[in-house]
């Protein structure tokens, strides 16, 4: 997989071939095939090539190999804090860690974007400058449900339509892939870190994001915001200033572009 996409992204060949496999046809073209029943039969060599236990899962109704992608985990296999005051992690992932400076973010392989464009609102992101940005990346044999970090009041989401990068390294060297490709976020007036922003990021074939609710709702931490279908993704979460002091483990490694897995409840820090 990394030789093929280091050919799609580094060479003239394959980015000509890459142009229309970001774009969103084949996207739903790809989403069509993961739907169907026969794609059932993908399954067998998807749990042996990344080594997943079935038996963590809960595997009654699938049809398809997407119902097997985004299976739910049975109840007890993730611990989730039950110290309101922890910030926690929303998804099995690898994170990364990065300070907002002059409201940029340099992320992987020196990858620079700004929040403004990843949130196309101006107003909003220079209320995160000095604050962090959580980058999660899930791979293909991540659990891609994800939960809310915090209880608090969800305004409407908003949606950015945009492309299917893969979120690899590999992407990020030459893309500024997360404002680049398609997206949604909540902005949350959470209970115990303030205005935060949780933002789901699509992916390279499909990579589809299902979030439960997109109205103005109050939520509840720990509780399911939504799940990706086939494709690896990202979540992102924002955090002001002085809201959040992290575990030595991850403060240690702020900006140094280092990922650490984390699973869904995870204990990352705590309220300021």
């Amino acid at each position: 997989m990394n030789d093929m996409l280091r050919f799609l992204y580094e060479t003239k060949p394959g980015r000509i071939i890459l142009r229309p496999l970001i774009n969103r046809p084949v996207s739903v073209l790809s989403g069509m095939i993961m739907d169907s029943r026969i794609s059932k039969l993908l399954i067998p060599a998807f749990v042996k090539h990344n080594n997943i236990n079935c038996n963590d899962y809960i595997l009654d109704d699938i049809r398809c190999f997407n119902d097997f992608f985004c299976r739910k985990i049975k109840y007890g296999k993730r611990n989730i804090s039950d110290v309101g005051s922890d910030f926690i992690s929303p998804c099995d992932a690898f994170l990364s860690i990065h300070t907002i400076n002059d409201g940029k973010v340099i992320s992987a392989k020196q990858s620079t974007f700004t929040i403004a464009s990843l949130l196309r609102d101006r107003k909003l992101a220079k209320s995160f400058e000095g604050g962090y940005a959580l980058v999660y990346r899930l791979c293909v044999d991540h659990y891609h449900r994800y939960i809310y970090f915090d209880s608090g009041r969800k305004h409407k989401d908003r949606k950015i339509r945009g492309f299917f990068h893969t979120v690899r390294p590999v992407a990020l060297e030459h893309f500024p892939v997360f404002v680049e490709n398609t997206r949604e976020y909540s902005i949350i007036d959470t209970d115990n870190f303030g205005r935060c922003v949780q933002m789901e990021v699509g992916a390279l074939l499909v990579g589809r994001i299902v979030n439960d609710n997109s109205n103005s709702c109050k939520v509840v931490r720990g509780s399911e915001k939504g799940h990706f279908e086939y494709g690896g993704s990202t979540i992102i979460v924002l955090v002001k200033k002085d809201k959040v002091k992290f575990i030595d483990s991850l403060n240690d490694n702020i900006d140094t572009n280092i990922e650490i897995p984390v699973k869904m409840g995870d204990k990352l820090g705590d309220a300021i």
